[in-house]
């Protein structure tokens, strides 16, 4: 008699619910779909112009030295030695010589300046990048100074002259992005991010049935007794 009431005071027909399908999973399902991205433009937006108000502003200045051909010289010589100067200007025979005139360490010199040239024209553009718009001046102009010197001893060889074209000004705004620039992007990276994550999100379907229920040690023996 006693085990039959304690069978009966168990609740029959009802599934156990699984503690684990009450997580992350489930929560996801119950947002309402704006949520994710939504969320994402938020905090992106909000890292990002962190990132853009932390990070100190970055100035950029640039000179210019051109190759020119010596008397009966093939101009074309000249355009090809401005290539090749470009990619010298940021070998360390050259910054060796830039550090005396720029006042910084080569170290320095090779993490800030950059060289591109033309396929159009023999020139050459060295720039440098600083947080101090005066020291990106003075990075910019001695490496054109000691470019030209190394072209000027090898100027009996290769009967091309390397002469500066334009020296570096100071830059009155920072070439790096701004908190706005920043937080825009993102609040675009974020906004992008919580769209996939609403593709991925698990979805509860229309049609799905709901679990078989197994009847309780209670409802057996009752069964049972009916036959």
């Amino acid at each position: 008699m006693t085990d039959t009431v304690d069978q009966t005071d168990r609740t029959p027909g009802r599934a156990t619910v699984n503690p684990q399908e009450a997580g992350p999973l489930t929560r996801m399902r119950a947002l309402p779909p704006w949520s994710l991205p939504a969320v994402g433009i938020l905090l992106g937006g909000a890292i990002g112009a962190t990132f853009g108000v932390v990070t100190p502003p970055a100035y950029t200045a640039t000179s210019y030295v051109v190759a020119v051909p010596a008397e009966q010289s093939d101009p074309q010589a000249a355009l090809g030695f401005a290539q090749a100067y470009g990619r010298v200007a940021t070998q360390l025979a050259v910054l060796g010589d830039a550090q005396v005139w720029a006042g910084v360490p080569v170290k320095t010199l090779r993490d800030s300046v950059r060289t591109a040239t033309s396929p159009d024209a023999p020139m050459v553009a060295v720039s440098a990048t600083s947080t101090r718009p005066d020291l990106a001046v003075d990075m910019a102009n001695a490496v054109s100074h000691a470019l030209t010197r190394h072209a000027k001893i090898a100027e009996d060889s290769t009967h091309v002259e390397l002469q500066q074209f334009a020296r570096a000004t100071k830059p009155r705004e920072a070439s790096s992005a701004s908190p706005t620039v920043t937080g825009l992007v993102g609040a675009s990276a974020g906004g992008l991010l919580g769209g996939l994550l609403l593709l991925v999100r698990p979805r509860r379907t229309a049609g799905a049935l709901p679990p078989a229920s197994v009847p309780g040690p209670a409802t057996a023996a009752d069964a049972h007794r009916q036959r």
